[in-house]
């Protein structure tokens, strides 16, 4: 029993070393870039972050653009937060899917869930694919 349980273990921490690393680069609402993934922020840029009020929420925008001359499948997500820092709404916002073909600029935008957010983040990761 012992020794099932620890190959089970050894197994699952193996495949769990295997598994593709899903970061990428962040930028909120000031223009602050974080990378997670080096590699990945030499393929992808995100810049022109902007927002505006639309019926008293928050309408953000961001230029998503490919550095690499290959098609790149991408996913970006828009995180809400609110005065204190909390995030709003979190559970509601997906990740969204995109093609980039080589070169190609992309701008998406997301409209805050409600009145309660006052800034964002935009996160673009890579998109694995088999």
């Amino acid at each position: 029993m012992k020794i099932t349980s620890l190959c089970f273990i050894a197994s699952a921490l193996l495949l769990s070393a295997c598994a593709h690393n899903t970061a990428g680069i962040a930028v909120d609402s000031s223009g602050l870039v974080r990378v997670d993934s080096a590699s990945f922020a030499s393929d992808i840029k995100v810049t022109n972050i902007s927002s505006h009020m639309v019926a008293d929420l928050l309408k953000a925008s961001a230029l998503i653009q490919s550095k690499s001359s290959t098609d790149l499948r991408v996913q970006y997500k828009f995180t809400w937060f609110d005065a204190n820092g909390l995030t709003v709404e979190d559970e509601a916002s997906s990740w969204k899917s995109v093609k980039l073909h080589g070169m190609q600029q992309l701008q998406v935008s997301g409209v805050a869930p409600n009145t309660q957010a006052i800034r964002f983040e935009i996160y673009v990761r890579e998109t694995f694919s088999y």
